[in-house]
Parts: C-alpha cells; structure tokens; sequence
C-alpha cells in the first residue's frame, strides 16, 4: 500500500515513453470443479492458490476465512490464526493472485477474480464446516476485496464481515497530482516497479515483526505501477460500497494509521452509521494502532476483540471496557475518535 505514495516522484518524463496499457494477468475459462486440496485452493480456473490452515485440535466453534493486503501473502494472519485457534476457531487463509506463491507474482489480476476467488472459496469451506459460523476477515486489500463483492453481487454467505484497516483510499480523497501520476504512468511504464524504502511511513510498531517481513522472500519489495493501479481501482470501488451492503460487520482502525489516511475513513464511518442496515454495525478505533491491527504490538488486543465479537456480536468489546479503543456509534464520536491521525 505504501507504494503509492511513491507516485508522486515520477517525473513528466515518462510523457516521452511510447504509450502502454496496464496488464491485467486474465483468469482463465471455468475449468473443471473448483476444491480444497491439501494445502492448495483450486479456484474456478483451475488456478492453484496456495492454502494456509490452523485447525483447533478440539470442537470448532466459529470459522473464519482471511484475506491478506497488498503484496503480502496468507502468513499475515499467522500469529493471530494460533491465538484464534487455541480458542476454537479455524482460520484458512489463501494467497491471492499475484502474491505469495500464488500465479502470476507481482501482476495485478483484477478485481472481478479476486472478488470470484473469494466466492468460489465460501461454499468449499462451508462444506468442510457445516452448521458452523463462518466469518470474513479482511486486512486492507483484503477489506477493500470483500467490501467490492458485497456490494457487486448477492450478499456473500457468511455471518459476518472483519474489516481491518480496509483500502478504501479513493481516488476522490487522493489529491490531483497523485491522480494525475498514477494514470500517466500506469499508460506510459506500466512495467515500471516503485519501492517505499524512501517514503518516511510507519505502517505499525512492531519493528521486529517489519524486520521479519523485510526478509520474507514471499513479501513483494518491488511494485509494479500496474499493479498500483489496479489497487487503486480496488480501493474506489471499496470506497464507493461502503453504503451498498447490509451484512453483519465489525470495522477497525488505527487513528495512528499512515497508509490508509483518516478522510476517506470518515466518510466510510459514515455512510455505515447513518444508513439503516438490518444488521448490526460496529465500529472501533484504537488510539494506539497502526495500519497493521493485527501484527502492531498491542494485536492481542485487537484479536481479544474480534473474539469477543464473533462469540456474541452485540455484547461490550473488552479494549472499550479497558480503555485501549473507542467504539464509534455516532457522528459524534468520529473525530475524537480519529484526533490522533495525521489529516492527509
């Protein structure tokens, strides 16, 4: 995600570059049934995902389905899956196209395949838990993927939604010349990579978990402008259905949060709050946190409070109880709860 900002030091040069198109790596035709096999999810295409599992040894109370953010892979929710299930909840995770292990690295495969990946894998984990509840849980980019398909299609068949930090930074709340970069270079070096190392961003205080994803080969260093760009394609149809779709949903964020800044954020509270959804709402802010919720140091708190809501979703969250978050229930409460954050 932090990538993004990078844009804003490409030069008018690219103009003398011959005109491009962003690549989209295209899934294939439908073939043959798609399935849970071993550690591999066989999409609708055919394409294998790699899949990442943590079972609970006993009883499984609730499952969840984890989508990871940009150029990250399905060990994201590693240390959260283990907390989860020693309290039995089994967490699958997969990676992405175009991340991880997954086909086509680095290369944006659009968000119409994203959006049926997760679709298609719903109901194969749904059969390997029958009767059980069965939750989304989506950091960032994994938010913004499942916030679009809720809002592009029949509601998904979960009991509910986990939005950590999702990427809804629009391209309405970018400021024009980052608008304007990014279309000039996603049509001129569409090829071209960008790294953050420059860019002065904190996207968690756990520098110890950072240093671990700095050396993880399976963590993308490297951004492909069109793959920048179809994130940001993404983010504006996040941003768009945020009033779109009525599920069950718990929101997070991190009033420290440097990726994803705080106005496209309110507008997103917003238009959950002063909507009338037939189902419940929740909205939690840590005054403490940072883009990474659930790797920041204080992630255990985050990770009590998504248990505590899973198990009963309109009961008091133990960080509000405790001081650590401030639940957003009305207009009232989104700018106290958001006066830590850098106004972007």
């Amino acid at each position: 995600m932090m990538v993004i900002h990078s844009l804003i030091f490409l030069a008018a040069g690219c103009l003398l570059l011959s005109s491009c198109a962003p690549h989209i790596a295209a899934s294939g035709p439908v073939t043959g049934e798609p399935r849970l096999e071993g550690e591999l999810f066989v999409s609708f295409d055919g394409s294998k995902l790699p899949l990442r599992k943590w079972l609970p040894a006993g009883r499984t109370r609730v499952v969840v389905i984890a989508l990871h953010g940009f150029n990250d892979y399905s060990n994201f929710i590693n240390d959260a899956a283990l907390y989860f299930r020693d309290r039995g909840i089994a967490v699958y995770a997969y990676d992405q196209r175009g991340f991880g292990e997954a086909p086509h690295r680095g290369k944006w495969a659009g968000r119409e395949a994203m959006i049926r990946d997760l679709r298609t894998v719903i109901p194969l984990v749904r059969e390997r838990h029958p009767g059980i509840p069965l939750y989304l849980l989506g950091e960032s980019m994994g938010g913004a993927v499942i916030m679009t398909a809720e809002a592009t299609g029949s509601p998904l068949p979960v009991d509910g939604v986990i939005l950590s930090a999702p990427a809804v930074w629009s391209r309405r709340t970018m400021p024009f010349y980052q608008r304007w970069l990014l279309a000039l270079a996603a049509r001129t070096i569409p090829w071209a990579t960008l790294t953050p190392e420059h860019l002065d961003i904190k996207p968690s205080d756990n520098r110890e978990m950072l240093k671990k994803l700095s050396q993880d080969p399976l963590v993308i260093k490297k951004s492909r402008v069109d793959a920048i760009y179809g994130l940001a394609n993404l983010m504006d149809g996040a941003y768009e259905s945020a009033d779109r779709y009525d599920h069950n949903t718990l929101l997070l964020y991190g009033a420290r949060d440097e990726i994803i800044p705080p106005k496209p954020m309110r507008h997103v509270f917003r238009q959950r709050l002063n909507n009338t959804f037939s189902r419940p709402q929740r909205i939690l802010v840590y005054p403490d946190g940072y883009h990474m919720l659930l790797r920041d140091l204080q992630a255990e708190v985050v990770w009590n409070d998504i248990l505590a809501w899973m198990t009963a979703p309109a009961g008091r969250f133990p960080s509000v109880e405790n001081g650590r978050a401030r639940e957003v229930t009305g207009e009232e409460d989104i700018e106290p709860s958001l006066r830590f954050g850098p106004d972007k």
